[in-house]
């Protein structure tokens, strides 16, 4: 199986009063329909969107929806996650048919796992997260991909100039995160260029990646940029970075940072310095732009680890965004592509 695959923006739709479930619906569907889905299966995506959208107003004081083109084994799929303010709740107590918190039927957490190859929930005091994957009904069992990701425009903006690429062909994965400098369109432009780039690249080493990155980014205004490869057999993971792009590899017993070094992919940096770490299978790597402060650490979400990478990705953006700059976060489960 080879993946290939870069991030498109992430589209946000507020949920704060009922008009906004039908705007939360329009936006998947359309989704589904770039993913070339059929007309059952855009229909399945528009029962999930409406139900999430549904149960942020009447159980959780409203929030966003994140939707995003999500990569699967063996097609694309359509991400929904749904971010509220509400009191929480267990999921597994939600999950069956006829539970409810507030005077419904109690069928929606059911009817989206129904539809979902992945489904995945966090509740906390800040609210509750519930993620929901979505592939054609005719999608293998494994369809979905352990991974997660965000590229998020700043407020006011349609543009991101963040970017996010993932290569795997069966034994080398590659995944890269850029910062174009600034935000807007001509940091996009950027960001773009490197994507494109790493996708004709596929699963080079670090720094020969950066180095095509720098090539392919030149002339635009440049930007930060980081590699992380992995070899699978050997669990040996080589890590390369240009600019405040932040990286770790997290697992039980807590972070170990991946660092990066001054200068402008696209203009000018010294040759790249590869960092080499042995990984076990199941450690996440989390990469993230300086879009997200730093200062996180998932001890302070205890089982969060063990989640879906996606849902991962969408507790850091919701806890530690800086909310004045594009936001561009993955979150790779090493060894489960």
């Amino acid at each position: 199986m080879d993946v290939n695959f870069s991030g498109h923006v992430t589209r946000r739709v507020p949920v704060e009063e009922t008009t906004q479930v039908g705007q939360a619906r329009r936006e998947a569907t359309a989704l589904a329909e770039v993913c070339g889905f059929d007309e059952t299966d855009v229909g399945r995506v528009a029962l999930a969107a409406t139900e999430l959208a549904t149960n942020m107003l009447k159980h959780g004081r409203g929030g966003l929806m994140h939707l995003s083109l999500v990569q699967g084994r063996h097609a694309q799929g359509v991400e929904l996650c749904a971010v509220d303010r509400g009191p929480g709740f267990s999921l597994a107590q939600c999950l069956p048919d006829g539970y409810s918190t507030g005077g419904t039927q109690g069928l929606g957490l059911g009817a989206i796992q129904r539809q979902a190859a992945a489904l995945d929930v966090w509740s906390d005091e800040r609210g509750a997260i519930v993620l929901a994957r979505i592939h054609a009904e005719n999608a293998p069992r494994d369809a979905d991909l352990a991974y997660g990701a965000l590229r998020l425009p700043t407020r006011h903006e349609v543009a991101c100039g963040d970017a996010w690429h993932l290569a795997f062909d069966g034994q080398r994965l590659a995944a890269t995160l850029i910062d174009g400098l600034g935000h807007g369109v001509p940091a996009t432009e950027a960001a773009n260029a490197g994507a494109a780039a790493a996708a004709q690249a596929g699963p080079l080493a670090p720094a020969d990646l950066l180095a095509r990155l720098h090539g392919a980014m030149s002339g635009t205004r440049g930007g930060a940029a980081a590699v992380a490869c992995l070899d699978v057999q050997s669990g040996m993971l080589r890590f390369s970075g240009i600019g405040n792009i932040a990286a770790s590899v997290c697992d039980l017993n807590g972070a170990r940072g991946l660092a990066s070094h001054p200068g402008i992919v696209g203009v000018q940096y010294r040759k790249a310095q590869t960092f080499d770490l042995h990984v076990q299978p199941g450690n996440l790597l989390v990469m993230h732009s300086d879009g997200l402060q730093a200062r996180w650490s998932l001890r302070d979400y205890p089982g969060l680890i063990q989640r879906h990478p996606a849902l991962v990705a969408a507790v850091l953006q919701r806890d530690f965004d800086r909310g004045r700059d594009d936001a561009g976060i993955l979150v790779v489960r090493l060894g489960a592509l």
